[in-house]
């Protein structure tokens, strides 16, 4: 099996170098759950075993993990959204909030420039994406 497969697209989660660890783990979790959803491109196929028991499908490409300070969020949630790049947000706010109706008023709630962005997930040509990116670091 080759690991040498190129993609054209990347998806990349940015997320708060100051989040705990169960915050990092459910923050990305919540976030690629929104690619998935609105670019079917992404899903590769079902999965199945040995056995034949199937799975569901996932993400047909790594998603590349990163973080950065607050100031990198701002900077990249802005260059995301003038780039139109497809992205998901998770802001501070939805840590105090438990279902989805109140997620969605959390993040209405607030103007664009005030968002506490903590995560934000984003797909695109690569080089919009990293370009996107400038100044975060993988995660360690």
């Amino acid at each position: 099996m080759s690991n040498d497969v190129r993609f054209d697209n990347k998806i990349a989660v940015l997320l708060r170098e100051d989040l705990e660890t169960w915050q990092r783990l459910n923050v990305t979790a919540f976030l690629v759950s929104g690619l998935g959803t609105e670019l079917p491109e992404v899903i590769g196929e079902p999965y199945a075993d040995g056995d034949d028991v199937s799975y569901l499908p996932m993400f047909r490409q790594p998603v590349l993990v990163f973080e950065g300070a607050k100031e990198t969020l701002t900077a990249a949630h802005a260059r995301v959204l003038s780039r139109a790049l497809p992205r998901a947000v998770f802001t501070a706010d939805l840590f105090t909030t438990g279902n989805d109706r109140d997620n969605r008023a959390a993040v209405r709630a607030v103007p664009t420039a005030g968002l506490d962005v903590v995560g934000l997930a984003v797909y695109g040509p690569r080089n919009a994406v990293d370009k996107a990116l400038k100044g975060a670091r993988m995660h360690p």
